[in-house]
C-alpha cells in the first residue's frame, strides 16, 4: 500500500470516528505487511474489528483473483463484498440453524436423530447435541461427503466412519458429523437444507451468499475470491518464492457446476451433499453480524431476536475439555483446547508452538471457529463479556503451516500474528 493510500486510510477512519486514528494506519501498514512478508506472503486478507455493535476497523489487503501469467488480464483486489468460500465456519453457522429450530420446539437436542448408529455401540443414542459437540464417535476416516445417490443411513453403516469409542465419551472433530446435522435439519423442518438455511439464517440476518455456488446471483458470483496457495497440487511441494496456484473457486477458469443430486432427492436422505461443513460462501461483515449477534446473547442490532438467550447460552457452554491424562479427545495438535455447543471454547493453554492462545500476553478467553482448505485460513470469535468480535480471512498461504507454528500457540506464525493485532484493536481504550 503506497502512502497516498494510507493518508486516505487514515482520514477515512477520523472521518467514521474510529479514533485513534494513527494507531488504525499503524494497524494497516502492519496487516499489509504480513500480507507481503517475503518469506511467508498471503494472497489476501480481509478483517473486521467489532465491539458492542460497532465497528472499530474494518480492512482490505491484496486479491481476489490473480490474474495467470500472459493472459492480459489485470489482478482483482478483495474489497468489502468479496465473497470468500469460509470453510468449516460453514459449520457455525449450521449451528445456528440448529438452534433456530430448538427455539422454535422442532427440535430436541437431547433426542435419538434416529438416522445411524456406531456400529460398535448399538444400543447407544446419537443425539443432535453429540453431532453439535464433535463427541458423536463419528469420524472423517472414511469419507467427509456422501457420494451422491448414496443415503447417510446406508453409507453410515461402514465401520470405517466411526471410532471404537463410544458416543458421547470422547472428542473427535468431524466434517461427516455436519453432513448428518444438515439431514437432522431437513427432518426437522421439512425443507431441503440449503432452502432452509436461506430462509431462516442467511435471509434473517442479511448475509449474501449461500452454501450452493451455481446458485449464486451473477453479481455475486463475481464477487468470489479464487483459494491460493503456493503448493504444487502433483508434487505437494511448497515455494514460497513460487506463482500462486489457484486451489478452489476459480469460477473465471470454469464456472461453477450445478449440484449432482437434486432431482427427486428425499429430504433427509444425505444432507452432505450441500456442503454444510465447509461449503458456505459469503463476506467477511455478513460473518461479523454473526459474530455481534452472538456476542449480544443472540439480539440484533435493532433490538429484534434471531436467537433466544436460552439458545446462544447453550452453544457458549463448555461440553468438553481436552485432559491429556484422560484422554479425552484428539486436540489437533493442540488447537482444540475445549467445545460448546457448535462452538470452540478458546481457553488461553499455550506452550511453544502449541495451545489455542490467542495474544501473546494471555489472559483472553473467546468463542468462536475456525476454517481452513485450500489455503483459506480464517477466524470469527468473540468476547460475550465486552461484546468485542473479530473476522478475519486469509485468501491464501505460500508457507506450509505445520513447519511455520507461531511462538506460543499451534497456528501458523501469520495466523497467531493477525490473531494479536485484531485482538488488540477489539480491546484497547478508544478515545
Amino acid at each position: 500500500m503506497d502512502r497516498r493510500a494510507f493518508v486516505s486510510l487514515g482520514a477515512a477512519l477520523l472521518a467514521s470516528g474510529c479514533a485513534p486514528g494513527l494507531r488504525r494506519i499503524e494497524l494497516g501498514q502492519e496487516l499489509q505487511a504480513l500480507v507481503d512478508d517475503p518469506l511467508t506472503p498471503l494472497s489476501g486478507l480481509s478483517v473486521l474489528v467489532q465491539r458492542q455493535g460497532r465497528v472499530l476497523y474494518e480492512a482490505q489487503f491484496g486479491r481476489r483473483w490473480i490474474a495467470p501469467a500472459a493472459s492480459g488480464k489485470k489482478d482483482l483486489p478483495i474489497d468489502a463484498d468479496t465473497i470468500f468460500r469460509v470453510a468449516s465456519i460453514s459449520k457455525l453457522v449450521l449451528g445456528l440453524g440448529v438452534m433456530r429450530l430448538v427455539d422454535a420446539g422442532r427440535l430436541d437436542l437431547e433426542a435419538d436423530i434416529g438416522i445411524a448408529r456406531n456400529p460398535n455401540f448399538p444400543d447407544a443414542a446419537i443425539s443432535t447435541r453429540m453431532l453439535l459437540s464433535h463427541t458423536s464417535s463419528l469420524t472423517d476416516a472414511g469419507e467427509l461427503y456422501v457420494p451422491a445417490g448414496q443415503t447417510m443411513a446406508a453409507f453410515l453403516a461402514r465401520p470405517d466412519c466411526w471410532a471404537k469409542t463410544k458416543p458421547g465419551s470422547y472428542f473427535q472433530y468431524s466434517n461427516l458429523a455436519y453432513g448428518l446435522l444438515a439431514a437432522v435439519i431437513e427432518r426437522a423442518s421439512g425443507q431441503r437444507f440449503d432452502v432452509y438455511m436461506q430462509q431462516q439464517v442467511l435471509g434473517p440476518l442479511a448475509m449474501q451468499g449461500g452454501y450452493d455456488a451455481a446458485q449464486l446471483a451473477p453479481e455475486q458470483l463475481a464477487q468470489v475470491a479464487t483459494l491460493y496457495r503456493k503448493q504444487d497440487p502433483a508434487t505437494e511441494r511448497w515455494n514460497a518464492a513460487g506463482p500462486w496456484i489457484a486451489q478452489a473457486d476459480d469460477f473465471r477458469a470454469e464456472p461453477p457446476k450445478p449440484m449432482e443430486g437434486l432431482a427427486g432427492y428425499p429430504l433427509g436422505s444425505n444432507g452432505s451433499l450441500f456442503g454444510p461443513q465447509g461449503r458456505l460462501r459469503t463476506r467477511v461483515r455478513d460473518l461479523g453480524t454473526v459474530a455481534a449477534m452472538l456476542a449480544r446473547g443472540g439480539a440484533l442490532a435493532d433490538g429484534s431476536r434471531f436467537l433466544s438467550e436460552a439458545s446462544v447460552s447453550a452453544m457458549t457452554t463448555e461440553l468438553w475439555r481436552f485432559d491429556e491424562a484422560a484422554k479425552n479427545g484428539d486436540n489437533l495438535g493442540g488447537e482444540f483446547q475445549a467445545w460448546g455447543l457448535g462452538l470452540q471454547h478458546y481457553i488461553d493453554r499455550s506452550a511453544p508452538h502449541w495451545g489455542d492462545r490467542l495474544v501473546a500476553e494471555g489472559g483472553l478467553q473467546a468463542w468462536g471457529h475456525l476454517g481452513f482448505s485450500y489455503g483459506l485460513q480464517a477466524g470469527l470469535m468473540f468476547d460475550p463479556a465486552s461484546q468485542a468480535s473479530i473476522v478475519y480471512v486469509i485468501g491464501g498461504h505460500a508457507a506450509e503451516p505445520g513447519t511455520n507454528r507461531g511462538r506460543y500457540s499451534s497456528y501458523p506464525a501469520w495466523e497467531e500474528q493477525v490473531h494479536q493485532r485484531l485482538w488488540t484493536a477489539a480491546l484497547e481504550k478508544q478515545a
